[in-house]
């Protein structure tokens, strides 16, 4: 289903606060932690301490409220845009890999929260 809004995403956003623990996927040992803005099953926009090159790939562990265990992905950086200089980036990431269990964890929150009109 195409997302309805003029811009060109095809999965509908929710807006949601969802715990996020990402690292640059060759770099096994700098993780940081952060929250989502929002989510979608095709991507999700992020708060980062640190600005991202566009194409770079992060490792992203999330969690979710109706997966006790963290959905582990792969995400590209599609833009990051600083909010406050040197210290807040706002980072729109789109998924690269979504294995089935976890695109159905996805699925179950964007539903519950859309339901609850939190778009």
């Amino acid at each position: 289903m195409a997302y309805p809004g003029s811009d060109r995403r095809r999965h509908p956003r929710i807006a949601g606060r969802f715990i996020v623990s990402y690292r640059i996927l060759d770099e096994a040992d700098n993780v940081d932690i952060s929250q989502t803005k929002n989510l979608s099953l095709g991507g999700m926009l992020l708060t980062t301490n640190r600005q991202f090159q566009a194409g770079t790939k992060l490792a992203l562990e999330i969690r979710l409220p109706f997966d006790p265990d963290p959905l582990v992905l792969i995400a590209r950086v599609v833009e990051s845009r600083e909010i406050t200089k040197n210290l807040i980036y706002d980072t729109r990431l789109d998924f690269l890999a979504v294995d089935e269990k976890h695109r159905k964890s996805m699925n179950e929150t964007v539903d519950y929260y859309l339901k609850k009109g939190r778009v």
